[in-house]
């Protein structure tokens, strides 16, 4: 701008327009220097100092990377190896991302200097192996993944020197993993492993990981969760062991040194809960054993555990949670049960109906009747899980969804009925060493739980082993009957609408057995005896004319028959020199 009346520019709009215009001439410098600077095929961001080369199919790494570059993607290209000099000049580097390449060797000192390198992603590669000192320069290093690698082998001092190792994800065909390839983890916090079939737990290497919150492991074949698999880990808090698909059992010590709080143990081959191995496990509050073959949870299938808030098992094969079977959870918020076999969820299976909070019931054949009016009687103050919950019975509801349905009969619910009990003999005797069966019928709607009580005040229900067993039927089944079997046995029939009971006393006769016990043989009728006598006439008269065929047949096989036979004899007679008399007989033959 010029000063009025002269040519010369105003001084104070020349001290206005210098730092506008150096400012302006810096910013092309810079945006000189960018498109300089920046690989090709990358996208460079010179304020944050990343550089993204991610998709871009480059089959190495860039030629020229900025020497001030803090963040590098390079995932999703084509890259196979890393040579020593590639990252040399980056000694800047937090972040390096090298996921979904086609990595399979890494030079020796190809990390050597990314000294101040934070995380390290080398996920989706071909890795089999990390050979000992490949990463002891990179003593910063928080992160570092190796998933989805078919890493075989970790050999003892692979991560020696990581120090400040956080979280650490390993392998996909883990087979072995020497018993110090953990060792100078001492900060590690959270590790995944996925291993082989073949492969086993790495108990020994465990005990170097004192820091270790959470652990991951899965992929094995194992049949049983051997005893104190998990050695050295007093801080971890969250196990999760997933896929291991022969997995069947848990020792009762399997997880004696932990004190966790989370414990997901899915997709393995489970039958039962593994009550015992849990019992110590007081802190835990989330318990998850989802996509397994659990059939039944009976009334002792979990422990006292008073801390836990979330149960789930999802995906399984669940047909029946008796009564009590969750009364040592106090504290349970959360229960999904979706996916499963389940007709219904009685109100005595809970500790509190009115402190559950959220239920998952989707996926289940559920019997619509009074069983389930506690749940629909919660109205707003009970939070469904997602899915529908259809009604797969009875009669006209079927098809309708159980939110629909208020309580009561009125309402929609079908109405239950009291059991009835009818025992079919009131004493039953049975000889000292003979089995029987002490028989009990039933009757209500649904259809009654059967239990019976014996003498000695033992409770029996349907799957129980030993010499005492329910049938299917609800009848006892005594097997080889002693003395002390003798008393009264009471047959109790139960379900949401009540119970009824009914006794049979049992008589052990230790002498003769004086007549059929019940069910000590079978006892045939008239028209059972019938049967069996014309059936033995019938293969009586079978047999013999089948032996008057085969003598017919023989006899014509052998030619015609002689009907007269001569048979001459020499007479002489004692005391008598005279010449001996022939005689010839004829005889007839029939």
């Amino acid at each position: 701008m010029l000063l009025p009346g002269t040519a010369r520019p105003c001084p104070l709009c020349l001290l206005v327009m210098r730092p506008t215009l150096s400012l302006v001439l810096l910013a092309c410098v810079c945006a000189c220097g960018v498109s300089q600077d920046c690989p090709p095929s990358c996208e460079c961001g010179w304020g944050n100092g990343t550089v993204l080369c991610r998709g871009g199919e480059l089959p190495a790494v860039p030629d020229w990377v900025p020497p001030a570059t803090r963040m590098l993607d390079l995932s999703g290209n084509l890259i196979a190896s890393v040579g020593r000099r590639a990252l040399a000049n980056l000694s800047e580097l937090l972040e390096l991302d090298l996921r979904d390449n086609l990595l399979s060797n890494m030079a020796p000192g190809a990390l050597s200097s990314l000294g101040r390198l934070q995380i390290l992603r080398l996920d989706g590669n071909r890795l089999k192996t990390v050979w000992p000192g490949t990463l002891a320069s990179m003593a910063n290093l928080t992160t570092l993944g190796l998933g989805r690698n078919p890493l075989l082998l970790l050999l003892d001092g692979t991560f020696q020197g990581l120090d400040n190792l956080w979280s650490l994800d390993l392998g996909e065909e883990l087979v072995y993993v020497g018993a110090r390839a953990f060792e100078g983890l001492v900060g590690l916090r959270h590790l995944s492993l996925t291993q082989a079939e073949t492969g086993t737990l790495p108990s020994a290497a465990f005990s170097h990981l004192p820091g270790l919150e959470t652990l991951r492991v899965s992929g094995l074949g194992a049949i049983s969760l051997a005893g104190d698999s998990f050695p050295g880990l007093a801080r971890l808090r969250e196990l999760r062991v997933k896929s291991w698909r022969r997995l069947e059992s848990l020792h009762r010590d399997a997880l004696a040194s932990l004190n966790l709080t989370t414990l997901a143990i899915t997709r393995c081959n489970l039958s039962r809960v593994p009550a015992e191995a849990l019992a110590h496990l007081v802190y835990l509050r989330s318990l998850d054993l989802s996509y397994n073959p659990v059939a039944t949870m009976a009334g002792d299938a979990l422990p006292d555990l008073p801390r836990l808030a979330e149960l789930r098992l999802v995906g399984g094969l669940l047909s029946h949670i008796q009564a009590r079977a969750l009364h040592g959870l106090g504290s349970l918020r959360l229960l999904d049960v979706t996916g499963n076999r389940l007709a219904t969820l009685e109100a005595g299976a809970l500790p509190s109906v009115g402190g559950l909070a959220w239920l998952g019931l989707a996926s289940n054949p559920l019997a619509c009747d009074c069983r389930l009016e506690w749940a629909v009687g919660r109205g707003r103050g009970l939070e469904w899980g997602p899915g529908p919950m259809v009604c797969a019975g009875p009669g006209d509801l079927r098809g309708r969804e159980l939110a629909e349905l208020g309580p009561g009969r009125a309402a929609g619910l079908s109405a239950c009925t009291r059991p009835r009990v009818r025992a079919e003999a009131g004493v039953v005797t049975v000889g000292k060493g003979q089995t029987v069966s002490l028989l009990c019928q039933v009757q209500g709607e649904p259809r009654p739980t059967v239990s019976w009580s014996t003498p000695a005040g033992r409770q029996l229900g349907l799957g129980d082993a030993g010499r005492l067993r329910v049938l299917p039927d609800g009848s006892l089944q005594v097997r080889l009957a002693q003395d002390w079997d003798a008393g009264v046995y009471v047959c109790t029939a139960s379900n949401a609408a009540g119970a009824h009971s009914a006794p049979t006393r049992l008589l052990v006769w230790t002498g003769p057995t004086p007549g059929p016990s019940v069910g000590s043989g079978p006892v045939l009728g008239p028209h059972a005896l019938w049967v069996v006598m014309s059936l033995g006439l019938a293969c009586f008269l079978g047999v013999t004319g089948l032996c008057f065929t085969m003598l017919l047949v023989w006899s014509r096989w052998q030619g015609p028959i002689k009907r007269n036979s001569s048979v001459e004899v020499l007479r002489n007679p004692s005391n008598s020199d005279t010449q001996s008399e022939a005689i010839k007989y004829t005889t007839k033959m029939l």
